[in-house]
């Protein structure tokens, strides 16, 4: 679990089409709308379907947030597809107590040993998840519901009506696929 007492920088990684930015600003709306401050924006760049994208969301229960700039020292690392792990620099600055979050069906020693990752490791299986509940692979939402189980940074009733709010009638269905990855993220040391 992460101190939520204080700021938490997260950054999120993943690729064109997969939801990370709408992630982000998901969490961010979620934890505003609990009293607390939060910020959330993509990297710019020449981004499209399928290439590597990175977002971020910063969120301080106590006082504003006076900083815009990308998170290069993140608290939380969440990381939506795992060919990413090989491509891109993904614990770059995380900090030493940091938390990396993993769209896999791999176990965490693995993830640590493989992907050398000296913090902590959360593990959820975000694709099936999506595919049985959505239909489609996208994982936005079981990746926010592993953020919750992972990190306590937010409560999981508070992103009800931002996923009302964003997918309509799809929310719904968005809502049962985060408790099911809350349910089923695997916390490690």
């Amino acid at each position: 679990m992460t101190n939520t007492n204080s700021l938490i920088e997260i950054r999120w990684h993943g690729r064109g089409g997969q939801g990370a930015v709408t992630s982000a600003e998901l969490v961010a709306e979620a934890a505003i709308s609990e009293g607390k401050y939060a910020q959330a924006f993509p990297a710019f760049g020449p981004e499209r379907r399928g290439a590597p994208v990175q977002a971020f969301t910063r969120i301080n229960p106590k006082e504003p947030i006076k900083v815009r700039a990308e998170i290069l020292e993140p608290s939380v690392v969440v990381v939506f597809d795992l060919t990413l792990m090989s491509t891109v620099p993904i614990t770059s600055g995380l900090k030493p107590i940091g938390l990396v979050i993993v769209n896999t069906k791999k176990p965490i020693d693995q993830l640590k040993s493989e992907y050398g990752i000296a913090g902590k490791v959360a593990a959820v299986d975000a694709t099936t998840i999506a595919r049985e509940l959505l239909g489609v692979p996208i994982v936005n939402t079981t990746m926010i519901g592993a953020l919750i189980k992972a990190t306590g940074v937010i409560n999981l009733e508070s992103m009800r009506e931002p996923l009302m709010k964003r997918f309509g009638r799809l929310g719904e269905a968005n809502f049962k696929a985060m408790e099911r990855a809350f349910k089923e993220t695997i916390l490690g040391a």
